[in-house]
């Protein structure tokens, strides 16, 4: 095993990564191992690690894991941070297509913003005037009032470790329609076991519930980290052409014990 390894820590919106280049494969993928990295208080500190690989059909491939050390489902702020991490790199110029666990994306980037191409939704189900879908990762979304004062923590994490979700697990999203053109989403994430300053995948399920038969395709969305966009086109009840548009910023680099 390597004693020391090399990494760079990114940010989308505040949700924060530790992202390695692994294209020589050396990096032990064990859960203790990046548990331990993404601690704020023994480690690195990050809502997940990210590994860079390469990969046979695109530019690069993603591989993602939460902060508990599991391998996860789609991370839209990270694939947008590993975009830029794969920018720096010279991987690509500006525009560029790379692998992830649910399939191949495409991505442009422009002045630290990447615009980063989401997964096609089927569909949304409604769930008591609540709503369930998966934008790459499962996400439950319930619109509230005044969510800048909302319990997120208390009420997320008693949804997400309901009957219905406790085995498999999912993210939970409220939201709160501030104008006709723009909306305020905080989320609890599995994996994190927190709410996050901001959820990638989560503002995209926020934001096609919204514009859900709403003649536009487009969204801003306030998040505690900073703000993104989502564009869409609505076919029937399902979704294509989504697209999550944002800042991902290099934080720091460095090097770390193994």
């Amino acid at each position: 095993m390597q004693n020391t390894i090399e990494f760079f820590k990114y940010q989308g919106t505040g949700n924060d990564f530790v992202m390695i280049d692994n294209r020589d494969l050396q990096f032990p993928k064990e859960r203790d191992l990046i548990e331990k990295l993404c601690d704020r208080r023994f480690g690195i500190g990050g809502d997940g690690l990210i590994l860079l690989e390469n990969d046979d059909n695109s530019d690069f491939k993603m591989v993602y894991y939460n902060s508990d050390g599991n391998e996860s489902t789609m991370c839209g702020n990270g694939g947008r941070c590993i975009v830029a991490f794969a920018h720096f790199l010279d991987i690509f110029e500006d525009k560029t297509t790379f692998e992830a666990i649910d399939g191949v994306h495409e991505a442009e980037i422009k002045n630290g913003i990447v615009k980063l191409k989401m997964s096609d939704v089927n569909s949304i189900k409604n769930i008591n005037e609540n709503f369930e879908l998966n934008t790459g990762s499962p996400h439950f979304v319930q619109f509230v009032n005044d969510v800048e004062n909302f319990e997120v923590y208390k009420n997320g994490n008693e949804i997400r470790n309901s009957a219905t979700y406790k085995n498999e697990g999912i993210n939970v999203n409220f939201v709160e329609e501030i104008s006709p053109e723009e909306i305020f989403v905080r989320t609890y994430e599995r994996g994190v076991e927190d709410e996050t300053y901001s959820c990638g995948t989560g503002v995209t399920a926020s934001a096609l519930v919204f514009l859900t038969d709403k003649n536009q395709k487009e969204v801003q969305v306030k998040v505690l980290g900073g703000n993104l966009k989502v564009y869409a086109e609505q076919d029937g009840n399902s979704f294509k052409n989504i697209w999550l548009e944002g800042p991902a910023k290099q934080v720091f680099k460095g090097k770390i014990s193994l």
